[in-house]
């Protein structure tokens, strides 16, 4: 087992959008990068873990980039291993990966399959890994050498509480994933091992791609107070406030990262 004075960060769908924003945000602040996803191709330098892996060590970091489905439990054991083998340990973990419906169908539509995939990866993965991440944490709380206090963050979307006719599996599946970041919060807390929530809105990635003329719509028509596209750069900045310990004493909360979607407004 390797031991390190860096912090290590592991974030899940690491090889794009959000998760490559996020990355790339803690490599910039000191971090060290397991990177996952469930693709993983050494010779695919332009796009994906690789092209991430690459920006990171330019940062000056370490990335350890791991192929595995979340979902599965013998790739979280295996990432968890290779990861503590490679650091030492795991100091921030970040739920990020997540899966849109293959098609988006009306609730009175929706499909068992579709439901079924989408509670598997956006909401059974995260939650059991965090469970056997946490146990690692707890265990580094105890022999007090780890270079920070650890940190659990979930990405979300505000899909968790905003509902939405055509992806009802998705808010759904993001809404269970919204109250497991609080239940671990609080179960965690007599190790002062804080877990947040972070709730994306409309933010501009491959997963948004399809839907970029609805949105560019409504944003122009007054959606959003901020009016422009969130960006994966928006997202990491917010992720790095919570690893550094800046709201070390607010377990719990939900931090929204959608220029103002929120607002109750007339």
């Amino acid at each position: 087992m390797t031991t390190s004075s860096t912090p290590s960060a592991l974030i899940t769908g690491a090889g794009q959008g959000i998760g490559r924003g996020i990355a790339l945000a803690l490599a910039a602040a000191g971090y060290d990068i397991i990177a996952n996803d469930i693709v993983a191709d050494p010779a695919n330098t332009e796009k994906g873990l690789y092209e991430v892996k690459a920006r990171v060590e330019a940062l000056g970091r370490r990335c350890l980039p791991v192929q595995g489905d979340i979902s599965n439990s013998a790739d979280r054991a295996r990432l968890i291993a290779t990861a503590v083998e490679a650091f030492g340990g795991i100091d921030v973990l970040v739920n990020n990966a997540g899966v849109a419906p293959r098609v988006r169908l009306d609730v009175l539509e929706t499909t068992e399959e579709s439901y079924d995939r989408l509670m598997t990866i956006n909401a059974k993965g995260p939650i059991f890994l965090t469970q056997a991440v946490a146990k690692q944490m707890i265990a580094q709380v105890a022999a007090v050498d780890r270079p920070q206090k650890p940190v659990i963050v979930f990405s979300t979307s505000v899909s968790a509480e905003y509902s939405s006719l055509a992806r009802m599996e998705y808010c759904t599946s993001k809404a269970a994933e919204s109250m497991a970041a609080r239940v671990f919060a609080h179960r965690l807390a007599e190790y002062d091992i804080c877990v947040f929530e972070l709730r994306p809105a409309i933010i501009a990635t491959d997963m948004t791609a399809g839907v970029k003329e609805k949105y560019d719509a409504m944003i122009a028509n007054g959606l959003l107070p901020q009016a422009r596209w969130g960006t994966p750069e928006d997202i990491g900045k917010a992720c790095v406030a919570l690893a550094q310990g800046y709201f070390g004493y607010s377990t719990g909360q939900i931090i929204e990262i959608g220029g103002g979607f929120g607002i109750p407004r007339l």
